[in-house]
């Protein structure tokens, strides 16, 4: 007869016997069991890993759609490489060399086009000139006796492998033929120490430079062709969103200082949010310096003509991370201890506000002009707004010794003379946060004229066109004054 009984540590089942004892039902712990539990745990705690891991990468893949395609493009270039060994007629072609091209594949396709072109026009430069000078130093080797011949290829190998890698060195060469000088070490170095053992060097050289020729071709032609991601676009529509991550923080930075009434917001949060854009634009050089690069090898396509002014960008970029390192300059007066008084601070709001806004405007419409591709005479008149707005503002700083009271102090009767003494109502030390703050804002001022300099330079060189809808809405607006 069973019968169960409530513990403190848990449920325990115990069996009554004939003579009237009880004895406790323990399951077994056996050596056997416990390894079993281990490895279920194990198996459990593996899978979940795997499907979080699933889960996550398809996140990944929802997120950025281009991500999934560049990886079914590198599948595809390896199986189109791939048939060049299969097949035997291509295979007898290329000498059996074919997993050169295979391997070619691997290493230089990349997502843009214009990464992938740069890797494959160094890696078929570099590898046939690495070719050509080691067939030659083979020939001069051979030359040399079986006594010199080791002396020869040895000493080459030091010359030109200690040139070329000084010539990565050189920022010039670095940024345009860094790789190349890396694939012409290696090619050279390779060949040349390997035709000291083989007889057929010539036959060795032609097949390696065949099947790479082979895999860069058609790496070139699947990156271009299918679903194509190209450096420039990348690198305009970087500039596109920088531009309006830097108006929206400038707009949020100064709201986050004063509000309608001119008090102080105190939600870190909050402008911690809106502050995020400027920090993307700090951190965006090597990403512009690396897509312009790419740009250059990249042939003409869509708005994007031959000998594009990509250098441009770059000019654009380094005006914006100074407008950003104001934008962080401005936030430290937001976390700052030493607020400035609700009086001065109700005084220079609205011209705050104001230049803020005139500023950040302006950079809107430079983004505009940069993503349309189109000249925009809009952009005078946001900078005539924002230059009034800085005589305003520098107006309310030089009213503010209006703030400070005067009291009169009897005469001096020892002198006959009477004389006033100036008691200011307020501390200085609560003014010079808002005065640091408005001059921060009249540099940002500033700095945005250097970029609507650079983007107009831009559009000369790029020869954009004129967009006639802001152009009539110039002339109404000029009509209006």
């Amino acid at each position: 007869m069973a019968a169960g009984k409530e513990v403190q540590v848990g449920v325990e089942w115990r069996i009554t016997v004939a003579d009237g004892s009880s004895e406790a039902l323990v399951p077994a712990t056996g050596l056997a069991r416990k390894i079993w539990v281990g490895i279920k745990g194990i198996i459990w705690g593996f899978g979940l890993k795997v499907w979080m891991f699933l889960k996550r990468a398809c996140v990944i893949g929802a997120n950025d759609p281009r991500k999934v395609i560049h990886c079914l493009k590198v599948g595809l270039a390896l199986a189109l490489v791939s048939l060049f060994y299969f097949i035997k007629p291509l295979s007898d072609g290329v000498g059996g060399n074919s997993m050169w091209a295979l391997m070619t594949v691997v290493l230089v396709f990349e997502t843009t086009v214009g990464a992938t072109v740069y890797k494959c026009i160094n890696r078929v430069f570099a590898t046939f000139l690495a070719g050509f000078l080691a067939v030659g130093v083979h020939w001069v080797a051979g030359r040399s006796g079986e006594t010199l011949e080791p002396y020869v290829v040895g000493a080459s190998v030091f010359v030109l492998a200690s040139a070329a890698t000084f010539s990565r060195l050189i920022p010039s060469v670095k940024s345009l033929f860094d790789y190349g000088a890396m694939v012409f070490i290696l090619t050279f170095s390779f060949v040349v120490v390997s035709g000291y053992r083989v007889d057929k060097l010539f036959e060795l050289a032609h097949n390696r430079i065949s099947t790479i020729i082979i895999g860069t071709s058609l790496c070139t032609l699947v990156i271009m062709f299918i679903c194509p991601i190209w450096s420039g676009q990348e690198l305009h529509s970087l500039i596109v969103r920088n531009m309006d991550k830097l108006a929206d923080s400038l707009d949020g930075c100064v709201t986050q200082y004063f509000n309608q009434s001119g008090e102080c917001t105190n939600s870190v949060e909050v402008a911690a949010k809106k502050l995020q854009g400027y920090k993307c634009v700090l951190s965006s050089k090597a990403s512009e310096e690396s897509m312009a690069n790419f740009a250059r090898w990249e042939p003409p396509h869509g708005k994007f003509n031959f000998r594009y002014p990509w250098k441009q960008y770059l000019k654009i970029g380094s005006s914006m991370r100074s407008c950003a390192y104001c934008i962080e300059a401005l936030n430290s007066c937001i976390d700052s201890k030493n607020q400035a008084a609700k009086l001065i601070k109700k005084h220079v709001s609205t011209g705050c506000l104001k230049l803020s806004s005139s500023s950040s405007n302006a950079v809107r419409e430079l983004a505009e002009i940069v993503k349309t591709m189109k000249k925009s005479s809009t952009i005078d008149l946001l900078v005539g707004e924002m230059n009034s707005a800085v005589q305003e503002l520098q107006n309310d700083l030089k009213s503010l010794r209006g703030l400070w009271n005067r009291s009169t102090v009897p005469e001096n009767k020892t002198s006959g003379a009477a004389c006033s003494e100036a008691t200011p109502a307020l501390p200085l030390m609560e003014m010079i946060p808002v005065v640091t703050l408005a001059s921060i804002l009249i540099e940002i001022s500033a700095q945005i004229e250097a970029v609507v300099d650079a983007v107009e330079e831009l559009a000369n060189l790029a020869e954009f066109g004129i967009n006639k809808c802001k152009q009539s809405e110039t002339v109404k607006a000029l009509q209006r004054v």
